[in-house]
């Protein structure tokens, strides 16, 4: 039976990155993936969705040229060409995740595998019929797209009328009327990217806001926007059944449907634990997910889980630094997971990114703030890119000790953006001090030493 110091269950970035970690500290370490390297954020998820809507976006800038002084002819989007280029990405980046792999030592097992027990010597997993043995287990098994018992949903699927983010990644054809379930953030790119494409979107979300946990104001103005550009919403919506070609909804007592000619399954994810055999070991579980403390460990010593699979923040940088504390931990160095500055972002038409607290949930938590708005047409750079657009910058502000407790954007380069304001938050440093800090003239970031100077 062949040995090593630590067995990884999943190769997503959680798994990967901390495969790669592990062996730099003197590890010997076994990573086991059984569908892809890379998960889902490289393969069905962070990746091809981003790729897809770079193409949107160049389109977009190709049709609406005319304000910028640029004009084209028969401007066009090849949907089958973008998802060639999707999978060109999505190789070429996984080839440099099996590259590193490689070169930092990792043994890396593409087959499924389960846990079969504890001995005195280890912990036991099975994989294609052979045995392994680890002094440690982490578990990075990832997450898979939630499929409710809402009638129809089964038939469609296997009609291939119903997708997941899975399988419309791989559709050579723009589908004319694209109904979408699920107004959270897969749901609303996807919208975003198949609205420019040419599809007829809708989507249909069961809360009364898109967006999820996103501040309300922000998430209103997406809203807005996409609406402008097409998108039709439909809030507040029970989906009671699928019946090619309609989706059937039921709201305030009444009932209501809509037309399509596919429908985007996206209503959340949820941890995949089922079938890894945890339970030989008896870890704890909650509703399928893996419980963990912040260090990643479970109730079993020697046990932990990072990333999507103990539910905490199912976003791929999070399963990265999850990782890292980990590893550091089985390595006996000091390290502890926090969340609070964790930023997220929705990579639509315009972007939105967001760190920290937003008005509802300080408000739910009690924490005393002031808001400080601005509009994103403060920023010199904004103006020269978005010729009458608009976008906000909102901070949060702790009176007293005058920290921020939140960031929250909508605007070109939000994404790029955002990091920034994590650190601000993370580093507790008070309006006063970040004040003194120089950012690059003209950026879009300047937008937020502006509200800065509002407070």
């Amino acid at each position: 039976m062949e040995r090593f110091d630590l067995i990884v269950l999943g190769g997503g970035p959680a798994g990967y990155l901390a495969a790669e970690r592990a062996t730099a500290g003197g590890l010997s370490t076994a990573l086991f993936e059984k569908r892809a390297l890379g998960g889902v954020c490289l393969n069905e998820g962070c990746i091809p969705t981003k790729t897809l809507l770079h193409s949107a976006k160049l389109y977009d800038h190709a049709l609406h040229g005319k304000a910028y002084g640029v004009t084209a002819e028969n401007v066009a989007i090849n949907h089958a060409a973008v998802v060639e280029r999707k999978e060109k990405v999505v190789k070429t980046l996984v080839s440099g995740v099996r590259g590193k792999m490689k070169a930092c030592g990792v043994t890396v097992i593409e087959v499924p595998a389960a846990v079969r027990g504890k001995t005195g010597s280890g912990f036991i997993v099975e994989a294609d019929g052979a045995g392994y043995e680890a002094d440690r287990l982490l578990v990075a098994t990832g997450s898979q797209p939630v499929v409710p018992p809402i009638p129809g949903v089964k038939e469609g699927m296997e009609a291939g009328f119903v997708v997941t983010n899975r399988e419309i990644l791989d559709l050579k054809s723009i589908p004319r009327r694209l109904t979408v379930i699920g107004g959270g953030v897969i749901g609303l790119e996807m919208a975003s990217y198949f609205n420019t494409a040419g599809s007829r979107v809708t989507v249909i979300e069961m809360l009364d806001k898109i967006a999820g946990p996103t501040d309300l104001e922000i998430s209103l103005l997406l809203k807005k926007e996409m609406e402008k550009k097409g998108v039709e919403f439909r809030l507040g919506c029970r989906v009671t059944g699928i019946a090619t070609p309609r989706v059937e909804y039921e709201i305030g007592g009444e009932t209501g449907s809509v037309e399509a000619d596919m429908v985007l399954l996206s209503i959340g994810r949820s941890p995949v634990t089922s079938g890894l055999g945890l339970e030989t070991i008896g870890v704890y579980t909650e509703r399928g997910t893996v419980v963990t403390d912040g260090n990643l460990r479970t109730n079993v010593p020697n046990v932990y889980a990072a990333g999507d699979v103990n539910g905490k923040s199912m976003l791929a940088h999070t399963g990265y630094r999850e990782a890292e504390v980990a590893v550091n931990h089985m390595l006996g160095r000091r390290d502890h997971m926090r969340y609070d500055a964790v930023p997220s972002v929705i990579y639509t038409a315009p972007e939105v990114a967001s760190v920290g607290e937003t008005e509802q949930s300080a408000g739910e938590k009690g924490l005393a703030f002031k808001a400080v708005k601005i509009s994103m047409r403060h920023s010199g750079r904004f103006v020269t890119e978005n010729d009458g657009g608009d976008g906000l910058c909102k901070l949060l502000v702790e009176p007293g000790s005058n920290r921020l407790l939140g960031v929250h954007l909508i605007g070109g380069y939000a994404s790029e953006i955002i990091y920034g304001a994590a650190m601000m938050i993370e580093s507790r440093w008070p309006v006063e001090d970040l004040r003194e800090l120089v950012f690059p003239h003209p950026t879009v970031s300047e937008i937020i030493r502006e509200a800065l100077f509002v407070y």
